[in-house]
């Protein structure tokens, strides 16, 4: 592959889970080239400006990663991403950490480094989900967690509606809106005219 020049360039990658999250702090102060910008969820490889970074960066880049959340969050496409950028004659350096991977095989520090860091990620992304789970449970014995809304019984909407019902007063029977009411009659008049 060739070069984008000699030393090749200095590349950015920034992941925010929403686009309200701010991208400022991450990679502030590191002087870049180029900069790839992801505002999406990081739990898959499916991110559009991964991809464009992985097409973009050449034999000699180095790409610089805030921490090592930003780039996977689990082991297998921690390991696979780097692979990716190292068998590509490239360099990822992840500042948070003070990590820096170059695919020099003949670093065992590197490998057992990145095998432990991905592990801890995917310890405290456990005991995270772990805890998120507990506190449902505490929540819906405190009668505070709702979870989400039951979905409307179509045919009890219909069978009141057929008894001669109105809308409002079907709306009301059944505690829903009267629009989703209007909604489910629309349709069952739809299907008749079919």
């Amino acid at each position: 592959m060739a070069n984008h020049s000699l030393k090749g360039k200095h590349i950015g990658y920034i992941r925010v889970s929403t686009v309200e999250q701010n991208t400022a702090r991450q990679l502030d102060g590191v002087e870049l080239d180029k900069v790839f910008t992801d505002k999406c969820s990081g739990k898959d490889r499916d991110r559009p400006e991964l991809e464009a970074l992985l097409s973009f960066m050449r034999e000699g880049d180095t790409i610089h990663v805030h921490d090592i959340s930003r780039m996977a969050r689990n082991i297998v496409d921690l390991q696979t991403l780097i692979k990716t950028i190292n068998n590509s004659g490239c360099t990822v350096v992840f500042h948070k950490e003070g990590l820096t991977f170059t695919g020099n095989t003949n670093d065992p520090m590197q490998t057992l480094m990145l095998q432990m860091l991905g592990a801890v990620y995917e310890f405290e992304r456990a005991m995270l989900l772990e805890r998120q789970r507990e506190g449902i449970a505490l929540a819906k014995a405190a009668g505070k967690f709702k979870g989400r809304k039951k979905s409307v019984d179509r045919l009890k909407v219909k069978e009141l509606l057929d008894e001669g019902l109105s809308v409002r007063k079907t709306a009301k029977e059944l505690g829903i809106a009267a629009s989703t009411v209007q909604l489910i009659k629309k349709e069952m008049t739809e299907q008749v005219a079919e």
